[in-house]
Parts: C-alpha cells; structure tokens; sequence
C-alpha cells in the first residue's frame, strides 16, 4: 500500500494510494472523496514531530567521486529541519548564493514501530515503509565533508520528499534498488542502493543504540555518485525502484 498526506477541502490529511488503468495514481481520502494525481497538492509525508536524520558519505561511489578512498566506519549524521521539507511537485527555491546546488537523490527509511537496541539482523522488522528524498546541497557553504553546516543542508523547501510512502512489504530488500536523477530529462545520478557504505539495518542499529527510534521517524540513507548544478526553471526528477518518483521544479527564490 502506498500513503500520501495531501491538503483536502483546506486540511491536511493522508490519503491511500491506488493505481489506475494507463499507470495513473489515484487518491482516497477517508472522507470517501476520489482525488486525481495532478489534481491533488501534495504534502512531504511526515508524521509531525518526528526525528529526520540525514547521512553524507554513504556510498562508495559517491565518496570515490569526492576522493574519499577510506570506508567510514561511523556514520555521518546530520538533522533536518521541518522547514526544509515540501511535497512532490513543491518547487525548491536556488537562492541567489547558491550556485552549486546540486540534486541528491535517496532512500528513506521509515521507521514503523520503536526500536531500541535492535542488531541490524532484526532492524528492517522495525521498518514501515520507504520514501524518497532529494536533499540538495549548497556546496558554496561546504566547511569539509565532514561538516555539513546549516546553509549547505538545511534550507527552506530544499529537501522534496515524497511523493508517499510504501510498505516495506512492498519494496523488499531496500540494498537491491536502482536510484537515477534527471534533469529537464537528462540523466545526472545514477546508482544502486547496494553501493551504501553502511546498510539499511545497519543504520537504524547503530542509532537505536542510543537513542529511541519512534514510528513515523525517518533515515535519509545517502546519495550515489553524480554532481549536477541546477538553475531556476529546471525540473528534477529522482525516482527509486519499487518505490516512485518525486518531481519538482527549481525557481528563483525572492
């Protein structure tokens, strides 16, 4: 099953997902009301109040690209903040600072029920289901690898998530998908999930190791190789195996 949350009749509210005849995403509210893909506007699927972890250096061929030949033995996590998310066709704003912002296509986990102390053999039971996320970065602001600051990660509307959720039943192994970004059609990122550094389960191990992981939770779990520039008028797409495709528009922020 798939979950969206939308604004309906001027309020938020999660809506399930259904595919029609051609391919076509159709919407039920629990109203009852019958809503067209295009016709909806949609939200990042967050449970309000939860944790968003980020991670950079997560896959090899990312970090090979960057010239980091060393595999990281702990890993790189950052926080995001609600501001800095918006919905599938939400546009992200490039400010006027921020010529080399670039797309980041990835995974997200969502954490399904708590996990505390869990070993990687048993974190995927804890997942709900999977997102995707493009988590451009502001490499003008970029400190070193190994410190994202807030202007590089965490701007306004400058992470798309979406555009739902998919049971992790649905999806399977979260190590065997294919990940691609596009841009006004072109292909910038390409990659697979296998490449990560740490794993799926081995992420939501090591959090849960100190820390709670409580439902609606989400592990944004990393980018492949592939450094793309964008500018106002563009449109990126990234798209995951077995999970979906999240578009949106880059404009001209005021």
């Amino acid at each position: 099953m798939k979950r969206a949350r939308i604004v309906h009749q001027g309020r938020e509210t999660w809506a399930k997902v259904v595919e029609e005849a051609g391919g076509e995403a159709l919407l039920l509210t629990p109203d009852g009301a019958r809503i067209g893909a295009g016709e909806a506007r949609w939200l990042a699927p967050v449970t309000p109040g939860a944790t968003i972890f980020a991670l950079g250096l997560n896959y090899a061929d990312h970090n090979k690209e960057l010239g980091f030949a060393a595999k990281q033995t702990t890993p790189l996590i950052f926080l995001k903040g609600a501001s800095t998310l918006t919905g599938h066709l939400g546009a992200t704003p490039r400010a006027a600072d921020a010529n080399q912002m670039h797309p980041e296509c990835e995974l997200v986990a969502v954490i399904g029920r708590p996990a505390r102390r869990v070993s990687a053999a048993q974190a995927l039971d804890h997942v709900g289901g999977y997102t995707i996320a493009n988590d451009y970065a502001v490499r003008e602001y970029l400190e070193n690898y190994y410190r994202p600051n807030a202007r590089v990660k965490n701007r306004d509307a400058c992470t798309p998530l979406g555009p739902w959720i998919v049971d992790a039943a649905e999806v399977g192994d979260p190590q065997a998908l294919a990940l691609s970004t596009h841009v006004d059609g072109k292909r910038v990122q390409q990659g697979s999930t296998a490449d990560m550094v740490m794993s799926v389960a081995d992420l939501i191990a090591y959090l849960s190791e100190f820390m709670t992981l409580l439902p609606g939770d989400m592990i944004l779990t990393g980018t492949p190789h592939g450094l793309h520039f964008v500018a106002p008028g563009e449109t990126v797409t990234c798209e995951i195996e077995r999970v979906g495709r999240l578009v949106n528009p880059v404009v001209a922020a005021p």
